[in-house]
C-alpha cells in the first residue's frame, strides 16, 4: 500500500466531513470506519505539515531569511488552502 499524499489525505477528511454535515440523522454502521479513516488521513496531513514546515525552517535558516522576513503569501501557502477559515478542522 502506497503512501497518501497531503491532497488525498486531505480530500478524505473533506469528504467526511461534508459526509457527517450532511446526515440528518447518524449512520452508526459507517462511523467507525468514517472515524478511523479520518484519524489516519489527519495524522498524515499533520505530519506532512510538520515535515514542510522543518524544511521552510532549514531552508530559510540556511538563507539567512527569518519567519519575520517571508513574504505573506508564502507564509499562506505553507498554512493551507483553508487557513484562512474560522470553522475549524475540516471534520
Amino acid at each position: 500500500m502506497s503512501t497518501p499524499t497531503f491532497r488525498s489525505a486531505y480530500g478524505v477528511l473533506q469528504r467526511h466531513a461534508e459526509t457527517l454535515r450532511n446526515q440528518s440523522e447518524p449512520n452508526i454502521d459507517d462511523l467507525l470506519k468514517i472515524v478511523t479513516e479520518s484519524v489516519s488521513a489527519y495524522k498524515h496531513c499533520q505530519a506532512r505539515i510538520e515535515a514542510v514546515e522543518q524544511a521552510l525552517e532549514q531552508a530559510l535558516g540556511t538563507a539567512g531569511v527569518g519567519p519575520a522576513e517571508m513574504p505573506d503569501d508564502i507564509v499562506q501557502a505553507a498554512a493551507g488552502p483553508d487557513a484562512a477559515d474560522d470553522d475549524g478542522p475540516p471534520f
